[in-house]
């Protein structure tokens, strides 16, 4: 049997030797491809260092860079006494510009128009690109790619979340450079595949626009803001009253119907079975029992990976009716972003308990389909109630709360109405999810075709 000699001893190049940090050196060894030749990233980056002093008086664009090839932002525009750091850099379009603390996870850009003359500190070095050896929409293609990004993770250091990326590491990190007509061939690729990918976003996009008109013809209310007029006479059934104060109810008259009566389940209380809140969990990592919270409950579906594990002893304590069961409603109930997003309860997600960020709502089934509330609780009629309804406590905590969820109105057609209503938006919700799966096989595709050409 023929043992390894060498399973914990490395060889590199002499030539290759850049500097003598063993983490560079062992983890910056990438399997390019042999067809193009290898040349350091300083042989066609050449760095800017236009400064500039901060003016009191002077208005200064600043920018921001997302990570994972992500672009270069306005991250907003700011008087030079409010900036703290006077001496600062001006960047220019074209020029190449990455963030030395978030290189490691693909910050790298190219400025765009917009962006000239913005200012930057030395976190964010600026690189004049020489075109006659690269097209600048080569590079981000190139530096994030996930061995680049593995590059730039081995020459950053500093404490965890504040490492800073060695610039002269990474000017003498040598990439494959192939010609400028096979830079474009490879360029056009994949934005042939992201236009692909855009197009079915739009698509999609299009047709979530599409179910948000149909339901609200279907069920004759409003799909947009509608003003509330005032200082005018206004006649209000005083049975559509829930509350006293003006604005409250000139308000509610925005969410009649031209087609059916309009109820809340504070007016009709045989309209729900129960509505309550989750229970404040008591975590446990060694548990294989989880809750669902805020994060799960996503628009019109329910995710789990975001669910965290509590403790069995304490889950087996918590009142059965409290779980979840096939058919229940559940709303987000507090949170700015995630207040307000509902989802419908289906044979694969029952049997579960909910955290106190939650409501879970049971509706009558003879009379409601849990699904039909869904839908026009997480459309714009029903999220516009929401905004309104939601009260800011003490703790700057946005609350929805049991008591507003159930004076949110929505009209009530019959049941086999509500079912037409369901099964429609469903074969549209269906038609989006497979367009949505397409556009992210297009945007894999269209970095992994990149990767083939550049990488053995």
């Amino acid at each position: 049997m023929q043992v390894d000699s060498y399973k914990y001893l490395h060889f590199v190049p002499f030539s290759d030797l850049s500097n003598w940090s063993v983490q560079y050196l062992l983890e910056n060894i990438f399997a390019y491809s042999d067809k193009y030749n290898l040349v350091e990233t300083g042989s066609f980056l050449i760095r800017n260092k236009t400064d500039i002093e901060i003016e009191d008086e002077i208005e200064y664009k600043r920018v921001t860079i997302k990570i994972n090839n992500g672009g270069i932002f306005l991250r907003n525009i700011e008087r030079g006494i409010n900036i703290g750091t006077k001496k600062q850099y001006i960047i220019s379009e074209g020029q190449f510009l990455l963030s030395r603390i978030d290189a490691r996870n693909g910050a790298f850009g190219i400025v765009p128009k917009e962006l000239d003359r913005a200012v930057v500190t030395n976190d964010f070095p600026a690189f004049d690109i020489n075109s006659m050896l690269v097209n600048p929409d080569f590079l981000p293609l190139i530096t994030t790619t996930k061995q680049f990004i593995r590059f730039a993770q081995s020459c950053s250091s500093g404490t965890t979340n504040r490492q800073r990326m060695d610039i002269n590491k990474f000017l003498v990190q040598k990439i494959p450079l192939p010609s400028l007509a096979e830079q474009q061939r490879m360029i056009d690729n994949y934005n042939a595949a992201i236009h692909q990918a855009k197009t079915k976003e739009q698509q999609a996009k299009a047709l979530e626009e599409e179910i948000e008109n149909y339901l609200c013809e279907a069920l004759g209310i409003e799909n947009k803001e509608k003003e509330v007029q005032t200082g005018k006479l206004h006649f209000v059934k005083f049975s559509f009253i829930q509350e006293w104060g003006i604005e409250r109810v000139l308000g509610n008259n925005k969410y009649l119907s031209s087609k059916y009566n309009v109820q809340s389940f504070a007016k009709d209380s045989k309209l729900s079975t129960a509505v309550f809140r989750g229970k404040s969990p008591k975590y446990s990592r060694q548990s294989k029992n989880v809750i669902i919270n805020q994060k799960c409950n996503r628009w019109n579906e329910i995710d789990l990976k975001h669910a965290k594990t509590v403790d069995t002893e304490w889950l087996n304590s918590v009142d059965k009716s409290q779980f979840t069961k096939e058919g229940d409603i559940l709303i987000n109930s507090t949170g700015e972003g995630t207040i307000g997003r509902a989802s419908t309860v289906t044979r694969a997600y029952s049997n579960l308990l909910c955290d106190s960020h939650i409501l879970l709502l049971r509706v009558n089934k003879n009379l409601i389909c849990p699904d039909f509330f869904t839908f026009i609780f997480n459309s714009f009629y029903g999220q516009q109630q929401v905004n309104s309804l939601k009260t800011a406590q003490s703790t700057n905590q946005t609350e929805l709360g049991i008591d507003n969820l159930k004076n949110v109105l929505f009209p009530v057609p019959l049941l086999s109405v509500q079912k037409e209503i369901v099964n429609r938006i469903q074969i549209m919700q269906k038609q989006i999810k497979n367009l949505r799966q397409s556009a992210e096989e297009n945007r894999r595709k269209a970095i992994t075709e990149f990767e083939k050409e550049i990488f053995k």
